[in-house]
């Protein structure tokens, strides 16, 4: 890949090589225009003003070996490099890694960091592990979580790796599931929502989601673990990856997450709080791909947190 212009002062074309191929171009441009902010980067999209091959693109578009991306003028922000990752988020990075390889790592994410930088956040989780190891170029995440979910989030390493398993998503093969406490008796029989949902953006730059027959498909699958006074704990497996899904779906049916700012009710969250529960009760529990080297099935898994485990030891009223 060759740009002419790497200050992006004036317009700049980048011609896009076999190892970039296959990346969104909304995040090939949050990868390279660094200290841009998100909604810059999706505005410069919407109005047509970074183009592929001459013509508009949408921000799911993959870019292919071969296109030729035109880049606008663009004031960059003298942020500098983000800040280094303290050596307590560095300790706690490399002691929440699940498993690893040569290719691509596991985490499990901290509840309250998000993935990677931007919307006035400086330093993210993939930022922080590129402070840890700054001769690792080509660390990528290949999915998100929301900042305020803990738990499996799969990382490379190499573009191969990335290429591979990003096909692997678009397939639907990459699995996850999660746990999740909701408020109220979840309804017997209730397994699947389906659902659309559509994103919007406010004023403010916060995200929003509702579901809308306009919006995007999205199916969430549902599974009782266990019943408490007040609360059910779920498994919940998604078969699409859209934002805030499970958080949306089950505020859909009546039963949002509990501890979720967002979706939940504020009067419900204060009560929480009470019982311990000062954070989102969603964890990214098992994480199922196959290995882009060896092919091998693998699952990984995170543990809950502690903090969410001992939630559990004091809701009153343990059910079956």
């Amino acid at each position: 890949m060759s740009v002419d212009d790497s200050q992006y002062a004036a317009v700049s074309f980048v011609d896009i090589d076999s190892e970039t191929a296959g990346q969104r171009i909304d995040n090939f441009l949050l990868s390279r225009l660094k200290g841009v902010p998100k909604s810059r980067i999706y505005r410069l999209l919407r109005k047509g003003e970074v183009r592929v091959n001459k013509g508009r693109i949408k921000p799911e578009y993959r870019l292919l070996a071969g296109d030729q991306l035109r880049l606008p003028p663009i004031r960059v922000a003298e942020r500098g490099a983000p800040p280094p990752a303290s050596q307590g988020l560095r300790s706690e990075l490399l002691s929440s890694i699940v498993r690893q390889t040569d290719d691509w790592l596991v985490l499990n994410k901290p509840s309250g960091l998000a993935v990677h930088g931007g919307s006035g956040v400086s330093l993210g989780a993939i930022e922080a592990l590129r402070n840890i190891w700054p001769d690792a170029r080509h660390l990528e995440l290949v999915h998100r979580l929301d900042r305020d979910t803990s738990g499996c989030l799969l990382i490379t390493k190499k573009r191969a790796a990335l290429k591979d398993l990003q096909e692997q998503m678009r397939a639907g093969s990459i699995t996850k599931k999660y746990l999740a406490l909701v408020v109220g008796n979840w309804p017997k029989g209730l397994t699947v929502v389906d659902a659309p949902l559509l994103k919007n953006t406010l004023s403010s730059g916060e995200r929003v989601v509702r579901a809308d027959s306009a919006g995007k498909a999205a199916v969430t699958h549902f599974k009782v673990l266990k019943v408490f006074a007040g609360f059910t704990l779920l498994e919940v497996t998604l078969e699409t990856g859209r934002t805030h899904q499970i958080r949306v779906h089950c505020q859909l049916m009546g039963h949002p997450i509990a501890g979720d700012p967002k979706y939940g009710d504020k009067a419900d969250n204060k009560t929480f709080k009470t019982l311990g529960l000062k954070r989102l009760f969603l964890h990214a529990a098992k994480l199922g791909f196959k290995d882009p080297l060896t092919a091998e099935r693998l699952v990984c898994e995170a543990p809950l947190p502690e903090e969410l485990d001992r939630v559990l030891t004091n809701l009153p009223g343990v059910g079956c």
